[in-house]
């Protein structure tokens, strides 16, 4: 019996692969790049049907009253949501690796589904797992799809749990284990959650344009350690995690293509969020918006007036795209640069888009911090 459900559990999710990716190119081959959903990245990885069913869903319209642990768990009275986590650690030798996990969840309808039937589910999930190791120069990524089965997929708020498959982010104890493998690599790594939680935007409603937000809080500075095995080898890690959450009904507006996106952990205690909004028609976004804490856990919101992010360097892959993998990033008088650990940190996956671990120089190249760096819109095509 486990075997058989086994099986067919496979193939429903080789089914699933099947329609999600029959969708991506259906509403992914678009001629420009701000015609396409996926252009916008995170954004836009849960907008793969554009604008033709959004009626009935919840709208991030204004602040609203957070409430936890229950806001860790899923919000499916909206369209699309993200739980997003990045780890910059380093071995027992000071060589560092980076690790993303990010599962998706996108609602088809905003349609009620009977619930004598599990398998009839309007919710679809896609996970992304990247390990980055610096000792190697290697960045290895996966992906999985699952459609909303409790067998399958699913997030719970207490005990926090989150899997898909045998992936999984789940409350062990006093900690969150994160446990993962991505074919030659496989992590776990225990997470202390009592740190600090961060409203981004305006109390937590992150405004992208008219009429456009999300609910978005963020968990910085979270002490990280476990083990990590490359090649079959293992290596105990420990570092800092990044916890992102992400919850709307909206997507990108028109003329938005892309977003660059840092979130940096510097060693003076401070932490850093702050992305921009790319226009085609190469304007500073006035939604661009960032979040300074300081050592103290005091946050400062950072408006587009309070910082710039300019690209110094580009790397071309073997499509021909050019990558800006390192960058100037200016708040008030201060200088940072950010410089990628590795040039090549593609997620080569269904949706394609560039997500890495960086270092924060000072100009004389001094180590200042690490962090992550997501860059979308660059490369908006779609494996068939």
């Amino acid at each position: 019996m486990v075997r058989l459900e086994q099986v067919s559990l496979g193939r429903a999710r080789l089914r699933l692969a099947s329609l999600v990716m029959a969708m991506l190119a259906q509403f992914g081959c678009a001629e420009t790049p701000d015609e396409s959903p996926l252009s916008g990245g995170q954004l836009r990885l849960g907008s793969v049907l554009g604008e033709t069913a959004l009626a009935g869903f919840a709208r991030a319209d204004a602040p609203r009253r957070f409430e936890f642990p229950a806001d860790h768990g899923p919000h499916p009275a909206f369209r699309s949501e993200w739980w997003y986590l990045t780890l910059v650690l380093a071995d027992e030798s000071g060589r560092d690796v980076g690790v993303q996990f990010t599962l998706f969840r996108q609602a088809l309808s905003a349609a009620d589904i009977p619930a004598d039937n599990r398998w009839q589910s309007n919710q679809i999930y896609l996970a992304h797992f990247a390990v980055t190791d610096t000792a190697t120069g290697v960045h290895q990524a996966d992906e999985r799809f699952a459609r909303g089965h409790p067998s399958l997929v699913g997030v719970r708020a207490e005990p926090f749990r989150l899997w898909l498959e045998d992936w999984r982010l789940e409350e062990v104890g006093e900690v969150w284990r994160l446990q993962a493998d991505a074919g030659e690599a496989r992590v776990e790594i225990d997470l202390d959650m009592a740190v600090r939680i961060v409203l981004q935007g305006e109390s937590g409603l992150s405004r992208k344009g008219p009429g456009q937000a999300s609910y978005y809080y963020s968990m910085p500075g979270i002490p990280a350690a476990g083990r990590i095995w490359m090649d079959g080898e293992p290596r105990a890690v420990r570092g800092l995690g990044w916890l992102d959450r992400e919850w709307s009904t909206s997507l990108l507006s028109d003329g938005q293509v892309g977003w660059d996106w840092f979130a940096l952990q510097l060693d003076d205690g401070r932490r850093l969020m702050a992305f921009q909004l790319r226009r085609r028609d190469g304007a500073r976004d006035p939604y661009d918006q960032g979040m300074l804490v300081g050592a103290d856990g005091v946050a400062r919101p950072l408006e587009a007036s309070d910082f710039t992010l300019l690209p110094t360097r580009y790397w071309r892959d073997s499509d021909g795209t050019d990558w800006p993998v390192a960058w100037r990033i200016r708040l008030g008088q201060e200088v940072l640069d950010v410089v990628a650990v590795l040039d090549d940190q593609r997620m080569a996956t269904s949706i394609r888009y560039w997500e890495g671990m960086v270092a924060v120089l000072d100009d004389e190249g001094r180590r200042l911090g690490q962090g992550y760096l997501e860059l979308t819109g660059y490369d908006g095509a779609v494996d068939e």
